[in-house]
């Protein structure tokens, strides 16, 4: 899956000690270390990589192809590829994801939701109806 492929760069940091009020969209990588208060958007033309830190604080919505977490989210997770959970994740909200790496440790309050890829759920057909 996202594996096989090679990852985009990590271009951008919000470092340790920031902190940033407001939307933030971003194209490739992004790591955050500080703390945002607003949501954080991928590019969705490209692929994409986010990594939320262990010191690092999201409060709003986080969506990107590829997110690892190691620390707190305060709002929903749209993790368009994979979602990887270190273990001191945090997250307080719904996460919806395509394939999902979990940690022992790591903690989400929220439903948890897969994306099934152009698929509808099955259908369940009886066999005594096949004649």
């Amino acid at each position: 899956m996202f594996n096989k492929k090679k990852q985009p760069p990590i271009k951008s940091l919000i470092a340790e000690g920031s902190q940033i009020s407001g939307n933030i969209s971003f194209t490739d990588g992004l790591r955050v270390d500080g703390q945002i208060v607003g949501n954080v958007h991928a590019n969705d033309a490209v692929a994409s990589i986010l990594v939320i830190s262990e010191t690092a604080e999201v409060k709003g919505e986080i969506t990107a192809d590829h997110i690892i977490i190691n620390g707190a989210v305060k709002g929903p997770v749209n993790a368009r590829l994979m979602l990887e959970l270190q273990p001191k994740a945090r997250i307080e909200g719904d996460v919806q994801y395509a394939a999902l790496e979990m940690h022992q440790g790591a903690l989400i309050t929220g439903q948890m939701r897969p994306i099934l890829a152009d698929e509808e759920k099955p259908t369940l057909k009886l066999a005594a109806n096949n004649q």
